[in-house]
């Protein structure tokens, strides 16, 4: 059982071998959204299911969201109904991968293990490792799917609305970890969301900071060591991960468990749904 990260190695055994497995390609480009769908039909992992980030991993409208912000999470009904569409069950591994750096497929990763199944791990170096141990590819559009029955299960991943951050905003019982770029985090630019800055108190851990030259999850021993530092003295489990749209986070929340400092909650609504709101505080710098 595969929970966390996957290399391109393991994988081809766990595809030689034949086990109950399904792999989804996450590629997306946040700039260009139909760049994704072309990506994936140029070249994707043998067998992989498309999962888009718009279509996919997010609520289609606010009657199936969860939370606000520019990518809502669908309710988890809605979200296991797709799955089952596309013949995921409960007895698969889960693969997730893209071709940029973990930035999407964590998204899927964590909704996995929102909706009850543990057995989900990203692969380490996308794409790009899979192809480096000449794994097998496929091109085209995505083949219909023989669909299951399942269901979403009891949660094994923490959501925080943005009713939790405010009612804890700077007490020591929660540790704000935003993963946007730090231009974003001190306010000097904002290209997506209508304000610019940062939630009050909140740590900034740039998602790309997770990945050595190699495009690969940096070791636990090294995460942990960073992580230790941003928090300064914070009690991991304090942390609460989020960025522009709860998508980018989630490198950040998984680096954590990698290092073994435990699985974090994610606030899903993160900076776009927060500063919706012009009563809630905004800092800068």
């Amino acid at each position: 059982m595969y929970t966390t990260l996957i290399s391109a190695e393991q994988l081809k055994h766990l595809v030689h071998d034949h086990k109950p497995l399904m792999v989804f390609d996450c590629s997306f480009e946040l700039m260009k959204p139909a760049e994704g769908d072309a990506q994936y039909e140029r070249v994707r992992i043998a067998g992989a299911v498309r999962a888009n980030v718009d279509r996919h991993m997010s609520a289609k409208d606010k009657s199936q969201a969860v939370n606000g912000g520019r990518h809502p999470l669908p309710k988890p009904e809605v979200f296991a109904a797709w799955l089952a569409s596309v013949g995921f069950q409960s007895d698969m591994q889960a693969v997730v991968y893209d071709r940029q750096g973990a930035n999407y497929c964590g998204r899927l990763w964590w909704m996995l293990k929102w909706v009850g199944h543990e057995n989900v791990a990203v692969l380490d170096g996308g794409l790009q490792a899979w192809e480096a141990v000449n794994g097998p590819v496929a091109t085209g559009p995505d083949l219909p799917r023989v669909p299951s029955s399942f269901k979403a299960g009891a949660p094994l991943a923490r959501l925080a609305t943005t009713q939790d951050v405010l009612k804890h905003l700077e007490l020591p019982d929660q540790t704000l970890i935003d993963a946007r770029a730090p231009a974003r985090f001190r306010g000097e630019v904002e290209p997506l969301d209508p304000v610019a800055g940062h939630i009050p108190g909140a740590l900034n851990r740039p998602f790309a900071e997770n990945l050595g030259p190699d495009g690969k999850f940096k070791s636990p021993a090294q995460l942990k060591a960073e992580f230790l530092a941003l928090l300064d003295g914070r009690r991991p489990q304090t942390a609460v991960h989020h960025c522009g749209s709860g998508v980018s986070a989630l490198p950040n929340l998984l680096a954590m468990e990698i290092a073994g400092l435990g699985r974090g909650a994610l606030y899903a609504g993160s900076w776009s749904e927060w500063c919706a709101e012009a009563a809630r505080p905004v800092a800068r710098g």
